[in-house]
């Protein structure tokens, strides 16, 4: 099973006061294209069967492509230090050998029932025609299938924790909520309309993810010299943008920007920040993630059968540790009281 994020339960007196942390500065990180070094960073590798099978996980250097982009001083070598075999990644290869065990299995499975159109059969004739090897259309399915797996599931996981986060946090938010999904359920499980009327629920989930961004960092490659500012941007350099530093900027969002409040969603984004296009939970341009509308629905169906259904508070034992990865997670899962209602 792979692991979910999120949840755990616990029964504790009544929670601690909850603080968010100071935001961090804004900057914009230059990475020549010639390393590579997107995060985190996965070095491609010689593709002898005995360094394929280690993956890209690894301080060795080893030399990177030669590129006609301007030299820079950290670009000629790029750091493979996952490869070594400590315990850990030792347990990294074993997780990753089952992962891809485990999907393809699934494929297989498939392969034996016969077509069915759906994103799997997709994948296999998306990989079939352009892959001619068999090991070669193995990894294109099975890496295809694991972004899925991080962007449709991994994402939506983190920031419904986030929002019960939230929500445990300010109770008379949890209580604005509750009282607008039970006017439009009246006890039924939501349907698409139900959940398009729920303007508050809207508000708050808009404001989770300003605050945790499912895609703390976005990266884009210059095709052509530009100029941002001052600021000379030569081709085929990658201009790395920290959201969360954008989300948090109190010139953006007023002096309350570090605040929970859903209120400044009351009027859109354009009323809530005084540049729209600094708000990019989903990312922005022609990239922008095209599974933004089913999250939303999803996360506002989830939170409006568990509004209705439970009351929750943090508990004690809850520690705030939001951890920066490819999404903002926390360290120690989100610990809440619950209550059935």
């Amino acid at each position: 099973m792979l692991p979910t994020p999120a949840l755990s339960l616990a029964l504790s007196p009544p929670p601690l006061p909850l603080h968010l942390p100071p935001p961090s500065p804004l900057f914009l990180l230059f990475v020549p294209s010639s390393s590579r070094c997107h995060y985190p960073p996965p070095p491609p590798v010689p593709r002898s069967a005995k360094i394929r099978s280690l993956g890209p996980r690894l301080p060795f250097l080893l030399p990177c492509p030669k590129s006609s982009s301007p030299p820079c001083p950290f670009s000629s070598y790029r750091p493979l230090s996952q490869h070594l075999p400590t315990k850990r990644n030792r347990k990294i290869w074993a997780l990753e050998k089952e992962i891809s065990a485990l999907i393809l299995k699934v494929v297989k499975e498939r392969r034996q029932a016969g077509y069915e159109r759906d994103l799997l059969q997709t994948l296999l004739e998306g990989a079939k025609s352009s892959y001619s090897t068999s090991s070669a259309i193995d990894q294109f399915i099975v890496d295809n299938c694991r972004n899925i797996y991080l962007a449709g599931f991994e994402t939506s996981a983190v920031s419904a924790s986030w929002c019960l986060m939230l929500l445990a946090s300010n109770p008379e938010w949890q209580t604005r909520v509750r009282d607008e999904a039970e006017e439009f359920c009246q006890g039924r499980i939501p349907d698409i309309d139900m959940l398009r009327k729920m303007k508050q629920l809207h508000m708050v989930i808009q404001e989770t993810m300003r605050l945790y961004p499912p895609a703390p960092t976005l990266a884009r490659e210059a095709f052509k010299d530009v100029k941002i500012g001052n600021i000379r941007v030569p081709k085929g350099v990658i201009v790395w943008t920290m959201v969360t530093a954008l989300h948090t900027d109190t010139a953006l969002w007023g002096a309350d920007a570090l605040e929970f409040n859903p209120k400044r969603f009351e009027n859109g984004i354009s009323g809530a920040c005084k540049s729209p296009n600094a708000y990019m939970p989903f990312g922005f341009g022609q990239r922008v993630c095209v599974g933004q509308h089913l999250a939303m629905v999803e996360l506002k169906l989830l939170m409006a059968l568990i509004l209705t259904n439970f009351s929750f508070t943090l508990s004690p034992n809850y520690v705030h540790s939001p951890v920066m990865k490819m999404i903002i997670e926390p360290k120690h899962g989100v610990q809440i009281m619950v209550k059935k209602l």
